[in-house]
């Protein structure tokens, strides 16, 4: 099979690197269709093997694994970062390919025959933990995925599997095109328009750069996040508020940006791929490959977070609602008043901004102290490199060296917000550490991706403390993919962990940011290089739980929406994907949104991510992590041999071996919720 040689994707998967300033949309479907064919030759030839063994079917798919992911992944990644009119028609036909891929794969027969063969050898005790463990989750996969389906059954489910995965992008798509439709543009005096009243000058700096690079004069507000937060946090106009509000919780949810046509329809599919496969909900389905036990145990999990958190959820709201009619002239505090009376009350309780320590949190600092952090911890160096190919002049590459000097991993970060980015902040996968058939070593890359304000001018990115910690939680993340010592691809970084248990090491990492040790390895004033005073810490580390139980009970909303949603909705009852929501929120909400919300609506975790009926995860890693931070405050919160024992015991096992069994040997018992409670300020509620 000739496959092209100046296809700058096919060479960026031969390379350490994806080949970012010089892939081009017409190069994806080239590429793509190129390498599924070489695959199903391969597989074609792995499955008329008489005896199978690890290295003559397993490692020959491991390779096939990794050269489809370094082709499809970097396509997948500028997707998210660079959407563009060109690339989405080919993106979408790849999407679909590799769907029809994955079921094709997943319902091979003959595959599945072989692996089985491989795991009933007398050899297969003799093999590392990691590759027993790599087969036993294949194994597990292809049941999960319909192997063992037949006739019809077997084809309907590869045709529901391609029909999700269009529908998802589809999700996300309209997501996309919702948020960048609206836009707030303002016209007046500079500085003087009483539109812009209450908005701190770094708030309007922003607007009035978002206005320029636009060709408009003003200021212009979107629903991005560093945009929309700000505004709904900081507007004094009551009427502005409410029509970014609106904007906002009304999302893809009219016209041809519609989702709920899609929520119908995947809600469908998915319970019906789970009936297929013996399972009594998607919720059942979902658990077979996390930690937690079962849909009882999950759903009792969060009811017992909701008994510890709302009666003071339901104290922090009265609390708001009386000072924002007394204080604020608000005896009706709608939706859109709450960010906005939230940070007033905060203000006068803490006399502490977001805005206000914002100097103090330049892009810079912050990154270079955040390194210093994990430099310390775990005996790593990080340095620039300036020569790695990039999507955007923004974007920056580092490497990380171990102790002894010796490259380990790299990482792109791209913190900035821009048109044609996907909100929100993530990590993913670029390249993923892995020992090659021949013996050498592949080193992992990690994608590090935020949306934050870009510099304004001369002046540096000034960061919000939020901002700092939403950083700080995704270089968690990035760490569990580049200090792995898993050498088989399954089971390496974060390859292999259960989704309910991946959260921990990035929600560990949040906790350094409340630490005065660490916040003074990067707070520093942009102008004049003053440490963070004192009186300024100390507000801040006052105001910390601030609304913490309101913000537990939102999440919680959230999450158990989710889980019922996919375990007991059921749309020929009559009840509908609002009436679940309203049903939660019966039980859990102590602020009620406006009926037009359609929250739902752009809720892509669950509907275009990975967290179908796990959205749960993050309270459930949170209770983890909580807990493992908790042994570095009983040891000492920059204590390198604690460090090195959680990067030993938890960080860098990757998927290859239980988790319980890991925190039990770091931790020295089972978790408890206790820490958490106690790091929200709820022990005692």
């Amino acid at each position: 099979m000739n496959i092209s040689t100046n296809n700058p994707i096919l060479q960026g998967a031969r390379s350490d690197l994806p080949l970012f300033d010089k892939i081009k949309p017409e190069h994806v479907l080239p590429a793509l269709e190129q390498a599924l064919e070489q695959a199903r030759q391969m597989v074609a030839g792995l499955t008329e093997l008489d005896d199978p063994a690890w290295d003559s079917l397993m490692m020959p798919l491991e390779s096939l694994d990794e050269r489809l992911s370094r082709i499809w992944g970097p396509v997948v990644h500028l997707n998210a970062v660079c959407d563009s009119e060109e690339l989405r028609p080919v993106y979408q036909q790849g999407v679909a390919s590799m769907a029809a891929w994955g079921a094709e794969l997943a319902q091979n027969e003959a595959l599945y025959a072989a692996m089985k063969k491989v795991r009933e050898r007398d050899d297969f005790a003799n093999l590392s933990n990691e590759r027993q463990q790599v087969l036993e989750h294949a194994l597990r996969d292809f049941r999960l995925s319909g192997a063992e389906l037949v006739g019809k059954e077997k084809d309907r489910f590869k045709t529901i599997k391609m029909r999700m995965s269009e529908l998802a992008t589809l999700f996300e798509q309209h997501v996309l095109d919702a948020t960048r439709s609206f836009e707030l543009h303002l016209e007046g005096e500079s500085g003087e328009s009483d539109h812009l009243a209450g908005l701190p000058d770094s708030v309007r700096d922003a607007a009035c750069q978002r206005a320029q690079a636009d060709e408009k004069e003003g200021w212009l507000f979107t629903l991005d996040a560093p945009s929309y937060i700000p505004f709904m946090q900081y507007a004094e106009s009551r009427d502005l508020r409410q029509q970014m509000y609106t904007a906002f919780a009304t999302r893809a949810s009219a016209g041809d940006l519609d989702n709920a046509p899609i929520i119908d329809e995947l809600l469908s599919l998915r319970a019906e791929a789970a009936c297929l496969l013996g399972f009594d909900s998607y919720s059942a389905y979902s658990l077979a490959t996390k930690m937690a036990g079962d849909v009882d145990e999950v759903i009792g999990f969060m009811r017992q977070l909701v008994e510890k958190g709302k009666s003071a959820a339901e104290k922090e709201v009265a609390a708001l609602k009386g000072f924002a009619a007394t204080e604020l002239d608000l005896p009706e505090l709608a939706a859109w008043d709450v960010p906005f009376a939230s940070e007033k009350l905060r203000l006068k309780t803490y006399a502490v901004s977001q805005e206000e320590l914002k100097p103090w949190f330049s892009d810079h600092q912050v990154i270079a102290g955040m390194f210093g952090l994990v430099e310390r911890l775990y005996g790593i160096v990080i340095r620039e490199n300036h020569d790695a190919p990039r999507w955007h002049e923004t974007v920056r590459f580092f490497d990380v060296f171990d102790a002894d000097a010796q490259k380990i991993a790299s990482f792109y970060l791209d913190p900035y917000a821009r048109p044609h980015k996907r909100g929100g902040a993530w990590m993913d996968e670029c390249v993923v550490r892995w020992q090659k058939p021949d013996g050498s070593m592949q080193m992992p890359v990690a994608y590090l991706v935020c949306n934050f304000d870009a510099p304004v001018g001369d002046k540096p990115a000034l960061w919000t403390h939020d901002e700092v910690t939403t950083l700080f939680h995704e270089f968690g993340h990035g760490l569990h993919h580049m200090l792995t010592k898993g050498v088989e691809l399954g089971v390496s970084g974060i390859r292999g962990v259960p989704w309910d248990a991946v959260e921990l090491p990035s929600q560990f990492m949040e906790n350094f940011c409340w630490e005065r040790s660490v916040v003074d390895l990067f707070a520093r004033h942009y102008e004049s290089g003053e440490p963070l005073p004192d009186d300024l810490f100390d507000k801040m580390l006052a105001a910390k739980n601030f609304h913490s139980a309101m913000q537990l009970m939102r999440q919680l909303e959230f999450s158990l929406f989710d889980f019922l949603l996919h375990s007991e909705y059921n749309p020929d009852s009559g009840e509908t994907v609002q009436d679940v929501l309203n049903r939660v929120r019966d039980e859990v909400a102590v602020m009620r949104p406006p009926a037009f919300n359609k929250f739902q609506n752009s809720f892509s975790h669950i509907f275009a991510g990975g967290y179908a009926a796990g959205y749960y995860s993050y309270k459930w890693a949170e209770v983890l992590s909580a807990d493992v931070y908790a042994a570095f405050e009983e040891e000492g919160v920059l204590n390198a041999e604690t460090a090195q024992r959680f990067r030993q015991q938890i960080l860098s096992i990757g998927g290859s071996r239980d988790i319980m069994n890991a925190f039990i040997a770091f931790r020295g018992r089972k978790p408890t919720v206790d820490a958490l409670l106690r790091h929200t300020g709820l022990l005692d509620s």
